[in-house]
């Protein structure tokens, strides 16, 4: 069954991101989008309450799930405005990087000691990532050139907080289950989107509404994958290392360079999937240490 929830997840994941571009070219904000979402998700979420048993919930959940759920609420709006920056073709291969930051954490944290092929596996990850982007004129750097694409530095940042993330998550799993993991993950998510909609909107909720109420479909379905996509995870959590669980997600990213080149005509498609070969072998080598 892990295939199943590996390629639910997948799909989910990248299908969500192409409808978070496609709403950010229409002009709504990264803010709008995200507390969409998030109004979406605890539509879904509220009904399945009822499935939950209260009772078998072990007290440390609560902590962990909330400390889980504002980071990734965090995480989630910065990846919607990294979207909004940089190509879907460039966002997907620099998914690897979890991989890194989830590794050093579940290692200082949880444990988790990959072997010296896994940390190999890492290496290669970074390195494929300097074939993302083109070389530059003479005495330009492509590795700074990277780090100065502000898309790119909203990509690591959201990195950061779900790799930071997973670990109070996992912890979350581990305590009540992927079902309750999931529902207090969604509905937790909603004030604090809410929250920082209000104090930093630059527009009126009237005005976005507007721009989005011929659309509301797109974000049903964003609502629904996302979910699917956090319930996925949460099923593969279950059972496998935070690390190798997070190396398996980023086989998608042959498929986010694919449909940017198609959807959004983005270039480089040969660069960028030599990039995602690299990447691959790295987090391949992670899963077989």
């Amino acid at each position: 069954m892990e295939l199943v929830w590996l390629l639910g997840r997948m799909l989910a994941s990248v299908t969500g991101n192409v409808f978070q571009k496609q709403m950010s070219h229409r002009g709504l904000s990264p803010l709008y989008i995200t507390l969409g979402g998030y109004l979406v998700l605890s539509l879904i979420s509220l009904p399945l309450l009822s499935l939950i048993s209260f009772s078998q919930i072990q007290t440390s959940f609560w902590l962990n799930i909330t400390l889980a759920a504002l980071l990734d609420m965090a995480g989630t709006l910065l990846l919607v405005m990294s979207l909004s920056k940089t190509d879907l073709s460039v966002f997907g291969p620099l998914n690897a990087y979890k991989v890194v930051f989830s590794t050093i954490l579940a290692l200082l944290f949880l444990g988790e000691i990959p072997s010296l092929q896994g940390f190999s596996g890492i290496a290669i990850i970074l390195a494929g990532s300097v074939l993302l982007f083109p070389p530059k004129t003479a005495g330009n750097n492509r590795v700074v050139g990277l780090l100065k694409d502000r898309g790119v530095q909203f990509r690591f940042l959201s990195i950061a907080l779900f790799s930071i993330g997973t670990l109070p998550l996992k912890n979350a799993v581990m305590a009540a289950g992927p079902m309750a993991t999931t529902v207090f993950w969604c509905l937790i998510g909603l004030p604090l989107a809410a929250l920082i909609y209000v104090v930093f909107s630059r527009q009126s909720l009237k005005k976005d509404w507007q721009q989005s109420h011929s659309k509301l479909r797109d974000f049903l379905w964003l609502g629904a994958l996302i979910f699917t996509m956090q319930y996925c995870t949460m099923l593969l959590f279950e059972d496998l290392l935070i690390a190798y669980a997070l190396a398996l997600f980023q086989l998608s990213m042959v498929l986010q360079v694919f449909l940017g080149y198609r959807i959004f005509k983005e270039g480089h498609l040969y660069r960028r999937l030599a990039a995602c070969a690299v990447m691959i072998i790295g987090c391949l080598l992670v899963l077989n240490a």
